[in-house]
C-alpha cells in the first residue's frame, strides 16, 4: 500500500535521485554524494514554510515518488487560494503502476482541505507523456504559460 508523508532532510538524496532520473532532469539536477548544499537550503526553506509541502510517496520504507505542493493566496478570485504542484516524479522502477495518479490525487485532496479554489501545474512541453497523463487526470491546458530563466 502506498502511503504519503512530509519529506525529511534524510530523504533528500533519494528525492534528487528521482528528479535526475530522466533526460531533462539529468541536465539540470546534480545527484552527487554528498549533495550540493543548495538542496538542503531549499529543503529547509520549504520545511519552514507552512504554505509549502514536500511530499514523498512510500511503499513500506522505500520512497517511490515525490512532489511539492505550494499554497498561494491571490487577490484574484475574491482573495482565493490556489495550489501549485511542482517536481512530480515517480521512481523509474514504479512507473506505470498508478503511483503518479495517487500523488496527484493526494495533492488535489490537500488543496481541497486547504480551501483552494484551483490547483495548477506546469510541465515541460517536451514531456508529451506527462501532458497526456495530466489531461487524463482532468487538468486542462486553459492558459499559455511563460517562463524566463534568470
Amino acid at each position: 500500500m502506498v502511503t504519503f508523508r512530509n519529506a525529511t532532510a534524510e530523504d533528500l538524496s533519494e528525492i534528487v535521485r528521482m528528479l535526475a532520473d530522466d533526460a531533462l532532469g539529468r541536465e539540470r539536477e546534480r545527484y552527487e554524494n554528498p549533495l550540493p548544499d543548495s538542496y538542503l537550503k531549499a529543503f529547509e526553506s520549504i520545511d519552514a514554510d507552512e504554505n509549502n509541502e514536500l511530499i514523498v510517496a512510500c511503499l513500506g520504507e522505500e520512497i517511490i515518488g515525490v512532489q511539492q505542493i505550494t499554497f498561494t493566496p491571490h487577490i484574484t478570485h475574491q482573495g482565493g487560494w490556489r495550489a501549485t504542484i511542482e517536481g512530480v516524479r515517480t521512481a523509474s522502477a514504479e512507473r506505470g503502476k498508478g503511483i503518479g495518479s495517487k500523488l496527484i490525487q493526494y495533492a488535489i485532496d490537500r488543496a481541497k482541505k486547504r480551501g483552494c479554489h484551483l490547483i495548477q501545474l506546469t510541465t515541460d512541453k517536451q514531456r508529451e507523456e506527462a501532458l497526456r497523463f495530466y489531461e487524463r487526470l482532468g487538468f486542462k491546458a486553459t492558459h499559455e504559460g511563460m517562463k524566463m530563466k534568470l
